[in-house]
């Protein structure tokens, strides 16, 4: 009895690890870079959330996307959130590093994530203490300026996506930063704003990788899991 009970259990537990083994291997969540692209940067986060986050790098040009994933047989399909308006706050004095304020005539609202990068693509309008406006979007090194008097003094700014419908969100602009004629505005959820490039994407899942199914955009190549990383939870 005792030889059998010892055999059960050893069976019960050799049983729990190839289960636990299979589970983690059926697993997708996870870092993936994109390989089979020339001159081509791509990162894939697939989060426990049922979330995902997409990145992709070609020379000058950056995109992104953030949505939801979803299994479809062997397959993970990518389906991406719809834009949503900004969410924006402005820098303080410690996040900015200022080497050179703009000469007399020339605002400058600088739009970015802090020790992230700049955010481009979000358009500021731009008001004096005696109600003069301008308006400029910010390009991609995250700068958006305006030409304005000497004589007018900023008093405040509005902030919305490029080219949007969306309410304008507004900050009186600190006094020093009024006077220097620069100030700084943080960007809460850059990874909702843009566009996506594609309505959907699909992946063939096989062995811990994910191929690139046919699409419009021409991407292709594989996502490989980085190794080290843990699944993401958030």
């Amino acid at each position: 009895m005792r030889f059998l009970s010892t055999l059960v259990l050893a069976s019960a537990c050799l049983f729990g690890s190839v289960a636990a083994t299979a589970a983690e291997a059926n697993d997708p969540t996870g870092h993936y870079y994109l390989s089979g692209m020339t001159e081509v940067g791509s990162e894939l986060v697939l989060k426990k959330s049922g979330e995902f986050d997409w990145m992709l790098a070609y020379g000058a040009t950056d995109m992104a996307a953030h949505g939801t994933w979803k299994r479809d047989g062997k397959r993970i399909v990518l389906t991406p959130h719809v834009p949503r308006p900004g969410k924006f706050r402005l820098f303080t004095e410690a996040e900015l590093t200022i080497k050179k304020d703009p000469r007399q005539g020339i605002w400058v609202a600088i739009v970015g994530v802090p020790s992230t990068g700049p955010v481009a693509g979000i358009e500021v309008r731009f008001e004096s203490a005696s109600g003069r406006k301008a308006s400029a979007v910010s390009g991609p090194n995250g700068d958006a300026i305006a030409q304005m008097p000497a004589s007018e003094t900023w008093k405040r700014a509005g902030l919305r996506r490029a080219d949007s419908k969306d309410e304008w969100t507004w900050f009186d602009v600190p006094a020093e930063r009024a006077s220097k004629r620069i100030a700084g505005f943080v960007v809460l959820n850059p990874g909702e704003l843009q566009k996506a490039p594609f309505k959907s994407l699909s992946l063939s899942s096989s062995e811990g990788r994910l191929s690139i199914d046919e699409n419009p955009m021409g991407l292709r190549g594989t996502y490989a899991k980085a190794p080290g990383k843990e699944p993401a939870t958030d």
